[in-house]
């Protein structure tokens, strides 16, 4: 029988372009070893959540400019903290034990530098939140 770590492990992407060194920092090298397969692989997730979120606050996303959408991203994740603390959930209960243990000892600079992989995601899938009523409507 295989453990939940085994399991965990096993069904994160790989990201090929990741190279980890020597001279790297803990939380640079925890980030690049499991923060970035999980976000990559709840990106989906991460997409249904703020589609939600959007709806939530009336829609209002819909009515910006592009530039202002990627300001209302940025601001919903770092200033509504129920939200904020949602995405890092989706992303902590990826983690093994060994990994929480780890993240743990760094979980200030490891919880901005998920924020930061996050908002970057979702600013750059920014297409895929398009106003359903128009697209209902075409």
């Amino acid at each position: 029988m295989t453990t939940r770590e085994e399991q965990l492990l096993a069904i994160r992407p790989v990201i090929s372009s990741i190279k980890i060194s020597d001279e790297m920092s803990p939380e640079e090298r925890f980030q690049n070893i499991t923060l970035r397969p999980i976000i990559k692989f709840q990106n989906d997730l991460f997409i249904t959540v703020f589609r939600h979120y959007i709806a939530k606050h009336k829609n209002v996303f819909y009515e910006l400019t592009v530039e202002k959408r990627l300001h209302y991203i940025e601001n919903a994740i770092q200033k509504d903290i129920k939200f904020r603390n949602n995405l890092k959930g989706l992303i902590i209960g990826q983690f093994s034990v060994s990994e929480y243990e780890n993240y743990m000892l760094h979980s200030s600079a490891l919880n901005k530098r998920m924020m930061t992989i996050v908002k970057q995601r979702l600013q750059s899938n920014i297409q895929l939140f398009e106003n359903p009523k128009i697209l209902k409507a075409v």
